[in-house]
């Protein structure tokens, strides 16, 4: 079996492009072609298929060479041309590479044309991938200045929701239960909370979330997603499993590789209104130097791979150009955010991953996600306790930039027996901090705060005492590594906008572990 080439054969001598083909044949190449010699033929062929190559007379009864180059160029072809004339001259073969021509073989000397084939297809291939490249630098480009918008506003999103939520909050739980205002209350924080949940979305696409991992065996993450979502598939959709028969170890959120999951699911669902098949594969691969030079966005190394895959409706090369793009959607207005796949994209490379997507339409669609190998033993997430939450008299000290935030904090906390001495910046609490060390147990701080961040502000108060308890609370973090390093040291994190109930419960854990 040859190399497969699409020819498209200007010429109009049917002798000569018997010969052309036989020599193309000798060359090793398994050659399709359409012979064409009028400026109409021509036009048909470049609309009607994909060609790897033109090879054109120049001297034609009906039709010119140089007529030719400029109807294939006019078409936006970028394919090489190669002319193969008995009659040009030199002059005329310079104008024709000047006119975009790559190169010109006379009839009586073929023993050039496979030579300038190969070197003519090895140069338009290194052109294509230079542009795909260029495609991928780009669209990581617009998604990186997308992100550093979508995480501005979702700061300052969940810093007035949080303000929302808190009060409402606050005002609900100190009317009486038959009190009309109550459910109008219910209401404004059912609003606030469905906000905070785009809001985060946009916070996963932006990767200015704060990741809280723990070495996690992806089988298991995916066997306990499939049991929470099978009834919400729907019974005409066959949902199958395809794990690994080892432990595949990733260094993960658990919930965010869930929240991964039940995007990607249910939106294979919604691409087969009529059934079908969905499937959860997991496995190791290898990624090598060669992969990572086809696809930019990856790096060597041992990688989990996440594969889901549905036999949907399936997506056109537009589409898939576009689905990682927060807001785009293809559904019926009303039916989705286009925040989805957006959120998918922006947790895998957040982990330190990339996404791969497979599809045609009518063929399905497989997302592969691959996750960077963990190592160590597996961790089980502390299961949060339920309960009434104990008051204290402990003395907190709250730093949050934003006045009504500082409040609603100060506030719910003494409204709970704590004394609360609160700041409005990181410089402030430092100063606070220092007159008040040997009462403070416990301190509140906003990642993102004037003068001093949060995360400084607390290294020089452990300056002062080495062993004091830290929650740090963020609208957003551009600083996630190097706060997922203090939480992996014991510190607790709150995400705005928190609810009250949330607060206090953080508050009471972080004093009580600290004194166990």
């Amino acid at each position: 079996m040859g190399i497969p080439l699409r020819v498209l054969m200007v010429e109009d001598s049917e002798d000569d492009a018997t010969l052309l083909l036989r020599e193309l044949r000798l060359g090793g190449y398994d050659a399709t072609f359409e012979r064409v010699d009028t400026p109409t033929a021509m036009s048909a062929a470049i609309d009607g298929k994909q060609w790897d190559l033109v090879i054109c007379d120049y001297s034609m009864p009906n039709f010119s060479g140089a007529a030719a180059l400029k109807l294939l160029r006019g078409k936006g072809v970028d394919v090489p041309f190669i002319f193969l004339s008995g009659t040009i001259g030199e002059d005329t073969a310079v104008a024709a590479l000047k006119q975009g021509a790559q190169d010109y073989i006379m009839k009586d000397n073929l023993k050039r044309l496979l030579p300038a084939i190969r070197r003519e297809l090895d140069e338009a291939e290194q052109k294509r991938e230079r542009r795909r490249l260029e495609r991928q630098v780009q669209q990581l480009q617009k998604f990186e200045a997308i992100g550093v918008l979508a995480g501005g506003i979702a700061h300052d999103f969940n810093n007035a929701l949080g303000v929302i939520l808190g009060w409402a909050q606050l005002a609900y739980a100190e009317l009486p239960e038959a009190s009309p205002t109550r459910l109008k209350l219910q209401m404004i924080r059912e609003q606030a909370e469905s906000t905070a949940r785009l809001t985060k979305q946009l916070l996963a696409f932006a990767r200015r979330q704060v990741l809280q991992p723990q070495n996690l065996d992806l089988n298991e993450v995916v066997t306990q997603t499939k049991q929470l979502l099978q009834s919400v598939i729907g019974d005409q959709i066959e949902f199958n499993l395809k794990l690994a028969p080892d432990r595949q170890v990733v260094r993960a959120d658990a919930s965010q590789v869930e929240q991964v999951l039940m995007n990607l699911c249910l939106n294979a669902r919604d691409a087969m209104p009529d059934g079908g098949r969905l499937v959860l594969t997991t496995g190791s691969v290898e990624i090598g130097e060669d992969f990572c030079r086809m696809h930019s966005y990856g790096s060597p190394g041992p990688y989990v791979l996440l594969e889901v895959s549905d036999t949907g409706l399936g997506m056109d090369a537009a589409t898939l150009d576009r689905i990682f793009e927060p807001f785009f959607t293809t559904k019926e207005m009303g039916r989705g955010t286009g925040l989805g796949l957006a959120t998918v994209y922006g947790i895998v490379k957040q982990h330190g991953g990339f996404v791969n997507v497979y599809s045609e339409p009518g063929q399905g669609t497989t997302f592969r996600l691959y996750f960077p190998l963990g190592t160590g033993a597996l961790e089980r997430p502390r299961p949060t306790v339920a309960g009434e939450i104990r008051s204290g008299n402990e003395t907190i000290l709250v730093a949050d930039d934003h006045e009504q935030l500082r409040e609603m904090a100060r506030h719910t906390l003494t409204a709970q027996g704590y004394r609360v001495i609160p700041a409005k910046n990181g410089q402030e609490a430092v100063n606070l901090f220092m007159t008040n060390s040997t009462e403070i147990r416990l301190v509140v701080l906003d990642v993102s705060m004037p003068l001093l961040n949060g995360r400084d502000a607390y290294t020089k108060m452990q300056a002062i005492a080495p062993d004091l308890s830290v929650i740090f609370t963020s609208g957003h973090s551009a600083e996630s590594a190097s706060l997922e390093s203090n939480i992996q040291r014991g510190a607790a994190f709150l995400q705005k906008p928190y609810d009250l109930e949330t607060l206090r419960r953080v508050v009471r854990d972080t004093l009580d572990t600290k004194s166990s």
